[in-house]
């Protein structure tokens, strides 16, 4: 850079006021580029935890909150930043992930309790979100951002708003990339120092990146089977391939400084708090067991398909062919004029629909027709249609299709006999249609995951399902005496 440039960057810090400033990294000891103090950052975190709070709804069970916060708490006082209150929420969400934004807020979801396997490994987690907070990674990660970005930066300060700047893309980061690979071979060590600290086996930071691993593994039995791209694991430990050499390494590090354990993993106390947590959807969200698909609030069910999967989503449901080429959206929408069905249908869809006819079952009335939508297969899209009113307010929506229109025809018959499927639960049906839930189990003489998995309510791969959410995929049989985990 020439002094010209060199002046203009002087001059843009100047205006800016965010001058690079230095701080000791209170892990490390070491002095790193902060732009941010802590009474910023712990702004920063405040107002980032508002945002992460619209997007989840936190998971209502006071033991097993209070349990979470205990262990954090304890994890937090033998830190290096034992000054902050600390915040720790469980997440009522079925997808499996645990992040920190920086100021002491920690969040791990209700999917991420379900595969973890004692207290221990749960202390690992959480340590490890604290080692990016101890660290202050989220401050780094910020303030490498606005030096990268500064006339961004500039922008920010000129409408008032510098120190929260970028703060969705800071938790966005924290969320779905983690921090880098160094960051979190950071955390992994300070939180492996940390279960140190309590007394608690180091090696729990490798049973959880164990456990996640095993999860990508079935999935890409999973994809291939249904014909899409693996899901790519984000989040905590994503950075980590198996059998991390670097990872064993910075835990072997750390244990050396520790003589052996002195707390119980706690597995069969861990799985007791777990014990009756929903697992997938929650509560009043319905679910899926095998073909059929109960909603006890909304009094229904609806058989699809055999052997379709079905995908309890926020807002629809969703059922598709194995090879994905064919599918049957469900839905809810509200009533607004006092029309019949058909007169909705083509409100909605068009006058020209073809193929309409009225739908008449025991419980509800409709009309379903074909019509042209854009859809994910394509503009203008062949589709089945339908509407049912539930009553004067509600009716059940279904949008059915095929990727290949010259299929379209052939599959008429099965979409017509889903959407007369739909009908009211029968009293002995009411529970089908509350979440499923998770189940200890104490091991018998002679028990196999494949036997245990027809107990199960898991309608494809059961006996993988059950052995992920154990950590024994794809091998091993429980053990007589011992607890694990069963879903009904």
């Amino acid at each position: 850079m020439d002094r010209r440039g060199f002046l203009k960057a002087s001059t843009l810090f100047s205006l800016s006021g965010i001058l690079p400033s230095c701080a000791t990294n209170p892990v490390t000891g070491e002095t790193d580029l902060m732009l941010l103090s802590e009474d910023e950052e712990a702004e920063l975190g405040r107002t980032s935890h508002i945002e992460v709070m619209k997007a989840y709804r936190p998971y209502i069970n006071p033991e097993l909150v209070k349990y979470v916060t205990s262990l954090g708490e304890k994890l937090a006082s033998v830190s290096h930043r034992k000054e902050l209150i600390y915040h720790f929420t469980v997440l009522d969400s079925p997808h499996v992930n645990a992040f920190a934004i920086p100021g002491g807020y920690i969040y791990i979801t209700r999917g991420m309790m379900a595969y973890l396997g004692s207290e221990a490994e749960l202390c690992g987690v959480l340590g490890h979100e604290l080692g990016h907070i101890t660290a202050r990674h989220g401050v780094k990660q910020y303030s490498k951002n606005q030096v990268t970005n500064i006339f961004s930066t500039v922008f920010s300060i000129l409408i008032g708003s510098r120190q929260l700047a970028n703060i969705s893309q800071l938790a966005t980061a924290a969320i779905l990339r983690g921090f880098g690979r160094e960051a979190e071979l950071e955390a992994d060590r300070v939180g492996a120092e940390y279960l140190g600290n309590l007394g608690y086996d180091p090696d729990a930071l490798i049973n959880v990146i164990a456990v996640l691993k095993n999860q990508e593994e079935f999935d890409k039995v999973l994809a291939k089977e249904e014909n899409r791209e693996p899901y790519a694991y984000h989040g905590v430990f994503s950075t980590h391939p198996n059998n991390d050499k670097r990872l064993q390494e910075v835990i072997k590090a750390v244990k050396d400084n520790f003589s052996e354990k002195t707390i119980d993993e706690n597995k069969e106390k861990y799985l007791r708090i777990i014990d009756g947590m929903p697992f997938g959807p929650g509560d009043g969200q319905g679910s899926a067991r095998g073909s059929s698909f109960y909603h006890a609030d909304l009094d229904f069910t609806v058989k699809f398909p055999k052997d379709w999967k079905i995908e309890n989503l926020p807002t629809t449901v969703l059922s598709t062919s194995k090879n994905r080429e064919t599918l049957i959206e469900l839905s809810m929408r509200d009533l607004n004029r006092k029309i019949s069905a058909e007169e909705l249908v083509k409100r909605l869809y068009g006058k020209h629909v073809t193929g309409g006819k009225n739908i008449i079952t025991p419980d509800y009335n409709g009309y379903a027709a074909n019509v042209e939508l854009d859809t994910s297969f394509g503009k203008s899209h062949k589709c089945r249609v339908a509407i049912l009113y539930k009553n004067k307010k509600e009716a059940f929506q279904f949008i059915a299709t095929t990727k290949s229109e010259s299929d379209f025809e052939k599959y008429i018959d099965d979409f017509d006999k889903t959407i007369r499927s739909i009908r009211k639960l029968k009293t002995e049906e009411k529970e089908l249609g509350q979440s499923k839930k998770i189940k200890m189990y104490k091991v018998k003489k002679g028990d196999t995951f494949r036997g245990l998995s027809a107990k199960s309510s898991f309608s494809t791969h059961a006996e993988n399902r059950l052995r992920v959410l154990n950590n024994m995929y794809p091998s091993g049989e429980p053990i007589p005496g011992n607890y694990i985990k069963l879903v009904y």
